[in-house]
């Protein structure tokens, strides 16, 4: 038999029991879901939307002002999307990355990084705080190198931070990378010690959830919000079987269509997958080290990002980038088969050394992409609205930083997050359909083409990149 069908008969090996739901979300411990609202609420704020976006936003409400009275609903379960199905990385950068940001926002990029830090700083004391058992480690992450061209580009970008005065990178060449965790794959790295942690999202989400009930949240699951209009000095929102009439409202929607329609062209769906292997065994887990439990991600356009688990499991996930066509959004589309065997091919090419491993659950997601990587914010219904939406897969850190700025945006405060040109300004808006799945996939097909070429970027992505527009998951 040939190798690669040997490495396709491997791979179809190891998925053949997989359970096609996220691993964080198949616990045990997973609480009960809330009754849903039937009749009409009043309130100070309403949160629609019981993600990462939502809780952070009813949590810190409740914090600044404990007599504020607050309700959060949430159309299914608190967690169930983006925020109970990644990957578990929770990182410092607010804007995707240090090297985008410099890019965007060269003259605020000190500031935006030392928002980031003392944000993940925040995330870790409310965790401590309200005792949320989510497996926190601030373990950092290692970009890694996997081709000789990226391996230039990580070390020249290292020497670039440093004339900028970023020093908190680690540039790592083949044997230390390898030292911390062992790839034939793997040419080297750069490690950010402390800007990243590795979490439980679904524990967190629980954890967030239960500490917002003990600070006097009335929450409400299964409860989508249908429509938002004015309602005399507040705002309403219908849902199946009520209203709530509130002061102020705070979007946490993301991914979903905004309650605010003219927000919807800032953002797209991006279908994206992920892995987890049964628990390794101490001499698997010897094989390839990884004593430190840094997340890691290879620097590729299609990138993989992986972890452990707490009980030692590796998450495998990234590469393919979906959009689904009018941007719909549906349940079917959370399995993908062969996007499973290629992320199962690759697995074993990245660890030769786990040959045999079997991967336990597989499942899928949509992620909220805007055109600049990193979120945007606003307002509507003159200031009684809020909206914060487009992490574009960095929202596990960011989304309590949009919290913030949410929250200053209804109270109408001037200070160090609403003066951003980052929080001031919006990305370019993707274009109707068809144009939007035509960019989208000549955009897809030109990344893989960089990456097959050495990095070289074709006319279009440079295009893109003069533009200051982009596609990522």
């Amino acid at each position: 038999m040939a190798p690669e069908a040997m490495r396709t008969a491997a791979s179809s090996l190891s998925l053949s029991d997989t359970s096609p739901v996220p691993f964080w979300l198949d616990d045990p411990g997973r609480p009960e879901a809330l009754p849903a609202l039937t009749g009409d609420e009043h309130c100070d704020l309403l949160v629609v939307g019981g993600g990462y976006s939502g809780l952070w936003t009813a949590l810190i409400a409740k914090e600044r002002d404990p007599a504020r009275d607050v309700v959060l609903i949430e159309g299914r379960e608190v967690g169930w999307a983006a925020s109970g199905r990644n990957g578990g990385f929770c990182a410092a950068s607010l804007t995707h990355g240090l090297p985008n940001g410099l890019e965007r926002w060269p003259d605020e990029i000190e500031k935006l990084e030392d928002l980031g830090a003392r944000n993940l700083d925040a995330i870790e004391e409310a965790v401590a705080r309200y005792t949320i058992d989510c497996e926190f480690e601030r373990t950092g992450e290692i970009d890694i190198a996997t081709q000789p061209h990226q391996l230039e580009e990580l070390r020249t970008w290292h020497e670039e931070a440093e004339r900028q005065g970023f020093t908190g990178l680690e540039f790592l060449d083949r044997d230390a990378v390898r030292a911390e965790v062992d790839s034939p794959t793997f040419l080297g790295g750069l490690w950010d010690r402390r800007g990243v942690a590795m979490l439980n999202p679904a524990k967190l989400v629980w954890g967030l959830k239960r500490a917002c009930l003990g600070l006097g949240v009335r929450m409400y699951e299964n409860t989508p919000g249908l429509s938002l209009a004015g309602a005399g000095g507040g705002m309403t929102v219908r849902t199946r079987h009520g209203r709530v009439f509130a002061r102020h409202v705070a979007l946490g929607t993301n991914v979903f269509p905004s309650l605010v329609r003219r927000v919807r062209p800032y953002t797209v769906p991006v279908y994206d997958y992920a892995l987890m292997t049964e628990p390794l065994s101490a001499g698997q887990l010897e094989s390839i080290g990884w004593q430190n439990r840094q997340g890691l991600a290879d620097s590729a356009n299609q990138f993989h990002y992986f972890r452990l688990s707490a009980d030692n499991r590796i998450l495998w996930g990234g590469y393919d980038m979906i959009y689904p066509y009018g941007g719909r959004l549906s349940a079917a589309l959370d399995q993908r088969p062969e996007t499973f065997h290629k992320l199962a091919d690759q697995f074993f090419e990245c660890f030769p050394q786990l040959a045999g491993i079997r991967f336990t659950h597989a499942w899928g997601g949509a992620i909220d992409t805007c055109s600049r990587f990193s979120a945007f914010f606003g307002t509507a219904h003159r200031g009684r609205v809020a909206y914060a939406a487009g992490y574009t897969g960095l929202g596990v850190g960011a989304t309590r930083f949009g919290a913030e700025v949410t929250l200053d945006l209804l109270a109408g405060a001037r200070n160090e997050r609403t003066e951003l040109e980052m929080v001031r300004s919006k990305p370019m808006p993707f274009p109707p359909e068809p144009f939007a799945w035509a960019g989208i996939e000549l955009t897809k097909r030109s990344l893989a083409r960089a990456d097959a070429n050495g990095g070289r970027r074709n006319l279009w992505l440079r295009t893109m990149d003069r533009l200051g527009l982009g596609f990522d998951s």
